[in-house]
C-alpha cells in the first residue's frame, strides 16, 4: 500500500553485483519534513539503498517513485538535475574540495546551476551562520577542524533548499561531541526548510534524532515503530 503523502516511495527494490545479492525486495518512504534512519549492520544493503534512492545506482527492479514520477522514466540529465537542486548529500568525510575556500565550497552547488559568485556566496554564508561555521568562510578545509568540515559539508547540502536531504554515516569520522553538534544543527536546518532525510547510519545515538527507523538487513528492510 502506497503511503499518502509521502514524497519518495520504495517498493521491492532489488539490487545485486555479480553473485552478491545487495538489496532483497527492500521497502521504504518518507514525507516532506520527516527524518528517517536507515539501520544495519555494515554490509546489509543500506547504503546501496540510498544511492538507489538518489538516483545514483539503478535498481535491477522495483519501483521508485519521487514527487508522484517514476525515476526509472527519467532520462540521466533528469535524475543529474535533481541531484542538483533537490537532492542534497551528506557523506562521511564530508568530500570538500581543498582547493575551494569553505564559503566557495558551499555556493558550489549554486554556481553550478548558474547562479552569480556575489549571490552564491551570499546564500551560502547564510547557511554556515545556521551552522555556525561563517567565520570560517574564507579558510581551506585543510585549516579546519573535522566537526567544523562536517558543518561546512552540510551547509552545502542544503544550500540549494532541497526537498530530501541523504546523509550517509554523517558523524561517521567524528567524536561523540561533535556528532551529536553536527545532528542538532542538520535536522533542526532541515526541518525548518521542510526537507525529508535520509540518514544512514549504525549508531542509535545518530538514530535517535529520527522521526522514524528502517532496519536493512540481508537487503530487506523492516519499518520499526518509534516507541515514545
Amino acid at each position: 500500500m502506497t503511503p499518502t503523502g509521502s514524497l519518495l516511495i520504495a517498493t521491492d527494490l532489488r539490487k545485486a553485483y555479480g553473485p552478491t545479492t545487495a538489496l532483497d525486495g527492500a521497502e521504504f518512504s518518507i514525507h516532506p519534513g520527516e527524518v528517517v534512519a536507515v539501520m544495519g549492520p555494515s554490509g546489509s544493503g543500506k547504503s546501496t539503498l540510498l544511492h538507489c534512492l538518489a538516483g545514483i545506482v539503478p535498481p535491477d527492479s522495483g519501483s521508485i517513485i519521487y514527487n508522484g514520477r517514476e525515476m526509472a522514466t527519467m532520462s540521466d540529465t533528469e535524475r543529474s538535475a535533481l541531484r542538483r537542486s533537490e537532492f542534497g548529500f551528506v557523506f562521511q568525510f564530508g568530500q570538500l574540495v581543498p582547493e575551494l575556500t569553505c564559503v566557495e565550497n558551499v555556493a558550489l552547488p549554486l554556481r553550478l546551476n548558474g547562479t552569480s559568485r556575489k549571490e552564491a556566496e551570499k546564500t551560502a554564508l547564510g547557511w554556515m551562520q545556521r551552522l555556525e561555521v561563517d567565520d570560517l568562510a574564507r579558510k581551506r578545509p585543510g585549516e579546519i577542524s573535522g566537526g567544523q568540515g562536517q558543518r561546512v559539508a552540510v551547509s552545502r547540502a542544503l544550500v540549494t533548499s532541497p526537498r530530501v536531504l541523504f546523509a550517509d554515516e554523517p558523524t561517521g569520522a567524528l567524536d561523540s561531541l561533535n556528532g551529536e553538534r553536527v545532528m542538532e544543527l542538520l535536522t533542526e536546518a532541515a526541518r525548518s526548510t521542510n526537507a525529508a532525510v535520509v540518514l544512514v547510519t549504525h549508531e542509535a545515538r545518530v538514530a535517535a534524532y529520527s522521526d522514524r527507523e528502517i532496519v536493512v538487513r540481508d537487503g530487506k528492510s523492516r519499518d520499526m515503530e518509534r516507541v515514545v
